[in-house]
């Protein structure tokens, strides 16, 4: 199964640069489908405004967002894409915490400034196959100096005020995680996916290992993070170790 991308951007140079960011960046991309704006995403995914977007036979696996839109806020789409089974990848200029917190906790998976060197962008969006967030350096170091001062992570709410965003789109962000899930409930590929990520293994290495797509992996992944109420690799390692899932 190839990969399918979809690209939410108004401008139509910087579409052109992340088109060619993703080409180069992976080589079973199948087709990129360009979008200027939050309606025509939403007819091409099947989902009206406020609704959330269901998984169609033949979904994108990548989806790049842009956060300021002509008709609203990326923000609004990452909350109705909290169902869909693609990586959402935040595009943007802005790499301020106004920005960049509200964006994380509507469920983007990665975030990415557009005005980053061609070659940066390309090594960020690599990292998805290796399992790791695709976060832009300046951003990476943002988010470090967060958490080593002791400033924690900022609610959505707190952050919204003045920041000109939606704020129904914020309102829709996912709430806290809840009690997590009895590991029965992973499915038997989870439940290898989870062996594998355990022993050290790469995305890329399962995927060759278990003969399936790297997004898929990655779609378990996810899955094995939200049933198991984690939020990474190490996490998952332990808990699996503690309660014998591996």
């Amino acid at each position: 199964m190839a990969v399918k991308v979809l690209i939410l951007e108004d401008n139509p140079v910087a579409r052109g640069f992340l088109c060619r960011v993703v080409r180069e960046s992976f080589s079973d991309v199948s087709s990129i489908t360009e979008a200027g704006d939050l309606e025509a995403v939403r007819r091409l995914l099947g989902h009206a405004a406020g609704q959330r977007a269901a998984a169609t036979p033949d979904p994108f696996q990548l989806i790049l967002v842009d956060l300021e839109l002509p008709d609203g806020s990326g923000l609004e789409l990452l909350s109705e894409l909290a169902n869909y089974p693609a990586t959402r990848i935040v595009t943007t200029l802005y790499s301020d915490d106004e920005h960049l917190f509200p964006a994380l906790q509507c469920g983007a998976d990665g975030y990415l400034l557009k005005e980053d060197r061609f070659e940066v962008l390309v090594e960020e969006l690599q990292k998805i196959v290796r399992g790791q967030p695709p976060l832009s350096p300046a951003i990476a170091r943002r988010l470090l100096t967060h958490f080593r001062t002791g400033d924690g992570f900022p609610s959505a709410s707190a952050l919204h005020t003045g920041s000109g965003v939606s704020s129904a789109a914020v309102a829709a962000a996912p709430a806290a995680p809840v009690a997590p899930m009895d590991h029965e409930r992973l499915t038997p590929r989870e439940s290898e996916v989870l062996t594998y990520l355990s022993k050290g293994f790469t995305i890329k290495e399962i995927a060759n290992l278990m003969g399936i797509k790297w997004f898929t992996v990655n779609d378990h992944i996810k899955s094995i993070y939200k049933k198991l109420n984690v939020s990474s690799r190490a996490e998952a390692a332990v808990l699996a170790s503690k309660q014998g899932l591996v």
